[in-house]
C-alpha cells in the first residue's frame, strides 16, 4: 500500500483509544480507516498514532472527524 498515493492523514493523537473510536465511526460510513502507530514502543510519550483514510472519502470523513471533536 502506497500512503503517499491514496490515502490522506485526517488524525492524529497519542492517545490510541481516540484513534480506534474515530476508526470506528468511519467504518460506520462504510469508511475504510488506516492506523499507523508511529509511538515509540519503550516511551509511549513520544510520537502519534495517525488515522488514514482514501483520499475519496476525505471530505465526508474529516466531516465525522470534526463531529467527534466538538463533543469532546
Amino acid at each position: 500500500m502506497d500512503m503517499d498515493e491514496q490515502w490522506e492523514k485526517i488524525f492524529s493523537s497519542t492517545a490510541l483509544y481516540r484513534v480506534e473510536m474515530l476508526k470506528a465511526l468511519l467504518e460506520e460510513q462504510n469508511i475504510i480507516g488506516v492506523i499507523i502507530n508511529k509511538q515509540d514502543s519503550s516511551y509511549l510519550i513520544f510520537g502519534e498514532i495517525e488515522l488514514y483514510v482514501k483520499r475519496d472519502d476525505i471530505l465526508k470523513a474529516k466531516f465525522i472527524v470534526n463531529k467527534f471533536l466538538e463533543r469532546e
